[in-house]
Parts: structure tokens; C-alpha cells; sequence
């Protein structure tokens, strides 16, 4: 059982690493292809937040996914084809994509689990143990999640454009505006990241002060306080720059200064803190896809029984995961970022800083909807909006005829994919 549990554990890791070459990448491509950051910083950064939120908040995700990644009370006289259905979805996963990695196709591997989960399932208990319904309105998120993302990234853009880009003075334009951006800036990523991050204080100050507070309110307090910082110190920056360029004139792009602009440099800034804000919800979240068999094999081996309410998800599991997303993005990750951040249209800060704004904001409707959606969908759906308020000419049309492709066939290969493994397996193993 131990040789099992190494295997499966090497299993999660290379998931994790696919995982963070393709979604990671992409949620990073932006920021690198507006020159925001560097593709060396985009990596160190993406790491070391993708690490803190799986560690950190990768817990719940995970024991969601590992107690109704299928339905265990279909399994319980039969633990062993649960694991062995859990063992097909990694192989699966990974498989798919590190083949969409290998040319460069952002796909969803939430998507991934799902096919590999309906595959396994249709062999081991047939068609109706198939949650129909999900499939069903993840078909449906394959449309909408793009076209919601590109018409509020259109929206966004389009705004920053007419009151800021097209302004012949656009500093003074920008001043007036940093508030509203600081604010829709933190709350909309605040939204997502900030309840995680100071559930630990709200919860100290309930539990062991006595003072009972509404669960919403350091959030709240703190994302407003961080607004106003923001606001002052790019208040601040822009000061700096008009002193050295009063005109201002923009200096002449260089290795040292790759964004001449002063604008853009300052959308830059931004555009840095929101790839900071995906980076770390999508480590807390998508890490689940990764480990969650894990964790539901482990639970199996040390009680002999499937796991069917909660769990408790082992800290050296969730660093395991961790270190793969950390790992696949460093190594396999520049193909996807070039695809994300350069092969759809030519990304300036301010356009790649709307393309962000839009995939967080879809993504906290659909979740308020109910709907589940994929990040990778979002992202370029943000892109090609910004793309058809810029100039549709500018978009490249033959990428993302293969990222559509990818995305169709992303459940149907991650089924079968899973159907045949686990048809293999049962003759072998079981």
C-alpha cells in the first residue's frame, strides 16, 4: 500500500505541475505580455502566492472536490474502485494537459476532472451515475464565460480609453481617475481574496476577544484602508514623473524602462497587483483538481472506508501541491504565457490591467450564478474584447481557432481518456 500511495502521490504532483504550466501561465500571460513584468518576475511572483494559497486555503477546495469528485455512496461497499477511478482522473488530467501545454492551448482543468470523472464513472457504474446536469451547464459556461469576460473588458477599456488614453493631457486625466481604479481594483479582487486572508483575524476577534462582528467587516475595513493607500501613493508616483518629464515627455523604451510611457507604467503597477490577487486565489482554488484524489485515496487507506462528508486534508499534501504548481509553471509555463500575452493581440498595461479586472469580475458573477467557470475561458474572452474596442484587425483569429478547439474537446478526450484507463486497470488490478 505504501508503493500505491507513493505512486499516486507522484501522480498529484505531475497533475499539479500541468496544472501550473497551463492555468497558472495563462492567469500570468498578461502581465508578461504587457511588459508589466518580466517573464523571470512573473514566475518568482506566481510561485511564491500560488505556494501561500495552496497551503493556506487549498483545505476547503480540495475536501469539496474529494468527497463529491463522484458520488460516494455509490463506492461505499467498494472502496477499491473508487481509488482505482481516483488513480485514472490523475493520469488523465495530466496527460491532457500536458499535451495542451506542449502546443501552448490554455484549457481548463477544472474541465479535465470533470471528463475524467464522467469516464470513469460511465465503466465502473454506468450512464447514470453521470451527473448530467454538470455537463450541462459546463457546456453552457464554454459560451458565456468568454463572451461575459470580453463585453465587460470591452466596457472597461473602452472607458479607460475615452477618459484617459485619447485625452491630450492624460496625467492630469489619470489623477482624477486613480481613485475609482484603486477602488474598483480592490474590490473586485478583493471580493475574491480578502474574506480568505482575514478569516483568521475576524475569527480571533469573535473567539477570543468576545466581540461578536459581522464576518464581512475587516474585509471591508481593510480593503478600504488599502484603496486609500494605493490611491496616495500613486498619487505620489505620478507626482515624481511629471517632475522629471514636465511636458511630460515620454522617455524612449529601453531594457532598464520597457514602458516609456508614464500612463501605462502606472496601469503597470496595477496590472502587478491584480496578477497578484489571481495568482493566489487560483492557488487556493484550483489546487483542489490536483490533489483532491490524493487526499480521497489517503482517507481510503487509513480507514478503509470512502470519505463522505468532510475531511481533514494532511498538510504535506497540499505543500505537494504546491511545489508542482510552483515547479510546472517555472519550467513549462512560457509557452502558454506567450500564447495568453502575445498571440492574440498586442497587450499595454492599461488593456492587459481591463482583461484582469474583467476575468475576476465574470468569475465572481458566475460564482454568485452558480455557474461553473473557468478562468483560462475568462482570460481570453477579457482579451478579445479588448482586442474589438482596440481594432478587430488586430486580433490573430488562427490562435484562437486552437484555443476553441482545445476547449470543445477538452471534456469528451479527458473521458475517454479515463474510460480507457480505468477499463485497463479493472482487468488488471481488480
Amino acid at each position: 500500500m505504501l508503493i500505491t500511495l507513493l505512486f499516486v502521490a507522484l501522480l498529484a504532483f505531475y497533475v499539479a505541475w500541468n496544472l501550473g504550466a497551463n492555468d497558472v501561465a495563462n492567469a500570468m500571460g498578461t502581465s508578461v505580455g504587457s511588459k508589466a513584468v518580466t517573464l523571470k518576475q512573473a514566475l518568482i511572483i506566481a510561485g511564491v502566492l500560488e505556494f501561500t494559497g495552496a497551503v493556506l486555503f487549498g483545505h476547503e477546495v480540495t475536501e469539496t472536490l474529494a468527497t463529491k469528485i463522484a458520488n460516494p455512496a455509490f463506492f461505499a461497499a467498494t472502496p477499491q474502485i473508487l481509488v482505482t477511478g481516483m488513480v485514472t482522473v490523475l493520469i488523465s488530467c495530466g496527460v491532457w494537459l500536458q499535451i495542451a501545454t506542449s502546443r501552448g492551448l490554455p484549457v481548463s482543468s477544472s474541465h479535465a476532472v470533470v471528463g475524467a470523472i464522467a469516464g470513469f464513472s460511465w465503466v465502473a457504474l454506468g450512464v447514470g451515475a453521470i451527473d448530467w446536469a454538470s455537463i450541462g451547464l459546463i457546456s453552457i459556461g464554454w459560451v458565456l464565460t468568454p463572451l461575459i469576460s470580453g463585453a465587460i473588458a470591452a466596457l472597461f477599456y473602452s472607458q479607460i480609453k475615452h477618459w484617459i488614453l485619447d485625452q491630450p493631457n492624460q496625467v492630469v486625466q489619470l489623477q482624477e481617475w486613480i481613485p475609482w481604479l484603486s477602488t474598483a481594483l480592490l474590490g473586485v479582487f478583493g471580493v475574491i481574496v480578502l474574506p480568505s486572508l482575514t478569516e483568521p483575524l475576524t475569527n480571533f476577534v469573535i473567539e477570543q476577544v468576545g466581540f461578536n462582528i459581522p464576518a464581512y467587516d475587516i474585509p471591508l475595513l481593510t480593503g478600504a484602508i488599502t484603496a486609500v493607500g494605493l490611491t496616495i501613493i500613486s498619487w505620489r508616483q505620478l507626482q515624481k514623473t511629471e517632475e522629471v518629464f514636465p511636458n511630460p515627455q515620454s522617455p524612449v523604451p529601453s531594457p532598464q524602462s520597457p514602458i516609456p510611457n508614464p500612463v501605462e507604467r502606472l496601469f503597470g503597477r496595477f496590472q502587478l497587483l491584480s496578477a497578484c490577487f489571481v495568482a493566489f486565489a487560483h492557488g487556493s482554488n484550483d489546487v483542489g483538481n490536483a490533489i483532491a484524489p490524493l487526499a480521497a485515496i489517503v482517507y481510503i487507506n487509513r480507514t478503509g472506508s470512502v470519505p463522505t462528508d468532510g475531511l481533514t486534508i494532511p498538510l504535506w499534501i497540499l505543500i505537494l501541491g504546491g511545489a508542482g504548481i510552483v515547479g510546472g509553471l517555472a519550467v513549462w509555463g512560457k509557452k502558454v504565457i506567450a500564447t495568453i500575452g502575445e498571440n492574440i493581440i498586442a497587450l499595454q498595461p492599461s488593456s492587459g490591467f481591463c482583461a484582469e479586472l474583467a476575468t475576476a469580475t465574470t468569475i465572481l458573477i458566475a460564482s454568485r450564478l452558480g455557474l461553473p467557470v473557468s478562468t483560462s475561458h475568462a482570460l481570453v474572452g477579457g482579451v478579445v474584447g479588448i482586442g474589438l474596442v482596440q481594432n478587430i484587425k488586430s486580433i490573430k483569429f488562427q490562435t484562437l481557432k486552437g484555443i476553441a478547439a482545445a476547449w470543445l474537446i477538452t471534456i469528451p478526450v479527458s473521458a475517454l481518456l479515463s474510460a480507457a484507463i480505468f477499463s485497463i486497470a479493472r482487468i488488471l488490478f481488480l
